[in-house]
């Protein structure tokens, strides 16, 4: 394959931004099972996803959570409060994006993120500039790997999935992208990452 034909799509969270929940929760709560209810019925609840989806208010989604959890709506609002914050780049991938970038591919970005969580990305971090666009679910209502949110990537880009890289570090994601005949990478590390694209030609004048 060529050099530059790739259009190249990241993730963000667990890619390009580090997205370490068990350590967000860790450091709010010190009770054991208050963490396991926490990760269970909070980040690991259908709700969380339709936050990504952005079709939840966070207020009703803090007044469920409380419901679920037995925590104080306080409680839940400071914790989700926190979230954005540890939402900080992973070094070697962002070193990795402006690489590619100088070398003339052409970056996307395909993330599910909440709107608080993608405000605070926006306004603190300026490597958006890497990007031709970026596809985020809770501005467009559909998250992955639901097949609407490949679609709208490729047709409103008039990308050929054939053609098309994603990058993401969830199996299910990778699945639903496979569907359109893009090729994945499941992203470990920077490093492992650019060998897979090595293989792919992104990086033949090196």
């Amino acid at each position: 394959m060529g050099e530059f034909v790739l259009n190249l799509v990241f993730d963000l969270g667990g890619v390009v931004v580090k997205w370490e929940p068990d350590l967000i929760i860790a450091k709010r709560f010190n009770d054991p099972a208050v963490r396991a209810v926490v990760r269970k019925e909070i980040i690991g609840h259908v709700d969380w996803l339709e936050l990504d989806r952005g079709t939840l208010p966070v207020g009703d989604a803090i007044v469920r959570a409380a419901r679920r959890t037995g925590l104080s709506e306080a409680a839940v609002a400071e914790f989700l409060s926190q979230v954005p914050s540890e939402l900080v780049p992973i070094a070697d991938t962002v070193k990795l994006l402006y690489r590619l970038k100088a070398r003339g591919q052409t970056l996307y970005c395909l993330s599910n993120m909440h709107i608080a969580s993608i405000e605070h990305l926006e306004k603190k971090y300026s490597f958006w500039e890497v990007f031709t666009a970026t596809v985020i679910s809770c501005r467009l209502n559909m998250c992955k790997p639901e097949p609407a949110i490949y679609a709208y990537l490729l047709q409103t880009y008039r990308l050929q999935g054939s053609q098309t890289v994603l990058i993401d570090d969830l199996e299910a994601n990778l699945i639903g992208a496979a569907l359109f005949d893009i090729k994945t990478i499941k992203f470990e590390t920077a490093a492992q990452c650019e060998r897979e694209l090595r293989e792919l030609g992104c990086f033949k004048t090196d």
